[in-house]
């Protein structure tokens, strides 16, 4: 793969990150097949419209399934060749994963499972696997990718850890070239309701009062969308194995997000505090030294520009998007 591919398999295709990636794939001219079972896990109204948007490119190829299901995934695989596989596809959100860990289990270490070995049984070079922050638990900060990440606190992170492990023993067994990006509070337009910034727009925006888990000064890498998407397809470069942080390196507290909020709005938030839950780390804080080095990558929309972005993206199509649920974990 000294040059960039030109087939690629994208699950997750109609997630946040995932429709973003293809989009972004079928923008530079490659050809996507992507995979995605639309599950309800948030509100499919908001799925479809992102698939809505890659549908649009006669090159991009969608397949409705379940990454857990083999034999239908053995099927795609029999039907195309792929240059590389990005797998996007997750169960995602720290809180739920205490409620229902199973299904975290089967998505995302499972499923990651049954594409590691469908890379090595047809041969597939490049794979990219979807990670988070939340695998440093509670790490001293900034985050990097050197240090011990044996200790989550949460069931999503651990099965994501799961999937990082199993990834690196099918790259020592088949030598499958495989990059693992971390990804690190990811927001921006067509985020995720369950998300705090799709959650606090849309409630500071309809008069509703928004519930803030803690004190309000946890602070996150907030990182736009855009810059996630790009450093993702960066990463397709042969590397061999690495676990490469994208996210960035200037926390901001959740309240510095909520009054920049306020400013695009021009409303002020009802602000309910609530008690913290203990499956969240108070703070996040990426060490990018090595996307740097590897990906010549660094975020280019600061929080300010990004949370305008995703205010306006809101204002432009709250027709609809009032019709999404949102969680209130």
């Amino acid at each position: 793969m000294d040059s960039k591919p030109t087939a690629i398999l994208v699950t997750g295709c109609a997630g946040f990150i995932g429709s973003r990636i293809a989009e972004l794939l079928l923008e530079r001219g490659d050809t996507v097949v992507g995979v995605d079972n639309l599950n309800d896990a948030y509100s499919p109204r908001l799925k479809e419209w992102r698939l809505a948007q890659l549908q649009r490119f006669h090159a991009f190829e969608f397949e409705r399934l379940d990454i857990t299901h083999f034999d239908s995934l053995k099927e795609l695989f029999q039907q195309h060749t792929f240059d590389a596989v990005m797998n996007l596809a997750a169960r995602a959100g720290v809180r739920m994963s205490v409620e229902n860990p199973w299904i975290y289990i089967e998505t995302n270490t499972v499923g990651t499972l049954n594409l590691l070995e469908l890379c090595k049984e047809f041969g597939v070079e490049k794979l990219l696997l979807a990670s988070t922050s939340s695998i440093y638990g509670n790490n001293g900060i900034p985050f990097s990718e050197g240090e011990r990440t044996d200790f989550q606190i949460s069931p999503y992170a651990a099965s994501k850890k799961g999937a990082e492990s199993l990834a690196y023993s099918y790259h020592y067994l088949y030598g499958i070239d495989i990059t693992i990006p971390r990804y690190f509070t990811v927001y921006g337009p067509a985020g995720r309701p369950d998300m705090s910034v799709f959650r606090f727009i849309r409630r500071i925006a309809e008069g509703l009062p928004i519930p803030v888990y803690g004190d309000g000064t946890q602070q996150r890498g907030f990182t736009y969308i855009d810059d996630i998407a790009c450093g993702s397809i960066a990463a397709l470069k042969p590397l061999g194995f690495e676990v490469i942080n994208l996210g960035s390196d200037h926390s901001v507290t959740l309240n510095y997000v909520i009054h920049l909020i306020e400013q695009a709005l021009g409303k002020m938030a009802r602000i309910e505090f609530q008690p913290r839950h203990p499956a969240d780390v108070h703070a996040t804080w990426a060490d990018i030294t090595k996307a740097e080095e590897l990906l010549s990558w660094r975020p280019e929309v600061n929080i300010q520009e990004g949370i305008r972005r995703t205010v306006a993206w809101y204002l432009e199509n709250c027709e609809w998007v009032r019709d999404v649920g949102i969680s209130e974990h």
